[in-house]
């Protein structure tokens, strides 16, 4: 058994990393990589055994403008072991690198643990219980853009422009993050969620779940406000939620509430600084997690 690690370039590991992505979680990264998303600071450690990938956890080099002040983190995620060499300790064996590696070179190291891995998680050495914020839109705070200005799908032949806008998006985030070139195009990348407003040059990711509208991200070379965009979305919604934090002038929009994940998911950490995350009342950006 061989620790391989920083290798998505190698095409053989990386097509047995994706083949063991692909038996557990049901996707790959084929795509991302062959269309020009990876950027480097996806950074998988994985155990293989002739051909084949045993476990693997991956490394993400996450620079974030946390309220004014840059942070580098490490989020950890792609954590998975082949069925047949479950329970051997694989997977720990490999936060455990990973944690060492970098723990003295960033300001700190989380993780989003699945429910059912929560036991697995609080052997690991890491720590629980820090809350993040949601934000939902208070009533009758938004009313139509006066000048007619509207969202519409940005399409198939918007991606060049819009991949563009995501490289040099200006931080419109109380928690933004700064390198968030590769995670958003592989949740965008189909465009499917991407809607375009022209008279402000922004773009919007937006998800609807019958009338609860979900605002994920705001991409704009400058800085806008949400009373800017808010009024450009046409779509009916009886509430709209927020995937990110808003900006200090924005916040008055918005009813702050506790999240600990309910379904989904729990925050794990280590570094106190991450702590500021509840202190702060701020949301890991959805479009942030790998």
């Amino acid at each position: 058994m061989e620790l391989v690690y920083d290798y998505i370039r190698n095409d053989a590991l990386r097509h047995q990393l994706n083949a063991l992505t692909r038996k557990t979680f049901g996707f790959d990264f084929e795509k991302w990589v062959a269309n020009g998303y990876y950027e480097g600071d996806y950074i998988p450690y994985s155990f293989v055994e002739n051909g084949k990938m045993l476990s693997n956890v991956s490394a993400n080099r996450m620079r974030f403008l946390q309220n004014g002040a840059e942070r580098n983190y490490i989020q950890i995620g792609t954590v998975m072991t082949d069925e047949a060499y479950r329970n051997k300790g694989l997977a720990r064996r490999l936060i455990e690198r990973v944690v060492a590696e970098y723990k003295d070179k960033c300001d700190g190291i989380y993780l989003f643990a699945n429910l059912e891995a929560l036991g697995f998680y609080r052997k690991t050495g890491f720590s629980e219980g820090v809350k993040e914020y949601r934000c939902t839109l208070k009533p009758n705070m938004i009313t139509k853009a006066a000048n007619g200005g509207a969202f519409t799908k940005a399409g198939e032949g918007m991606r060049q422009k819009y991949t563009a806008a995501v490289r040099n998006a200006a931080p419109n985030a109380a928690f933004d993050q700064l390198n968030r070139f590769g995670l958003q195009m592989f949740y965008t990348a189909d465009m499917d969620s991407v809607f375009y407003a022209g008279d402000i040059d922004c773009f919007a990711v937006m998800e609807q779940d019958g009338g609860a509208l979900t605002l994920q991200s705001v991409i704009c070379q400058n800085k806008i406000s949400l009373r800017n965009v808010l009024p450009r979305i046409t779509a009916e919604y009886d509430s709209l939620m927020l995937g990110f934090t808003p900006v200090a002038e924005d916040a008055d929009m918005f009813d702050f509430a506790a999240y600990d994940g309910t379904d989904d998911y729990r925050l794990f950490y280590i570094g106190d600084k991450l702590k500021s995350i509840g202190e702060q009342r701020l949301l890991f950006p959805e479009m942030s997690h790998a």
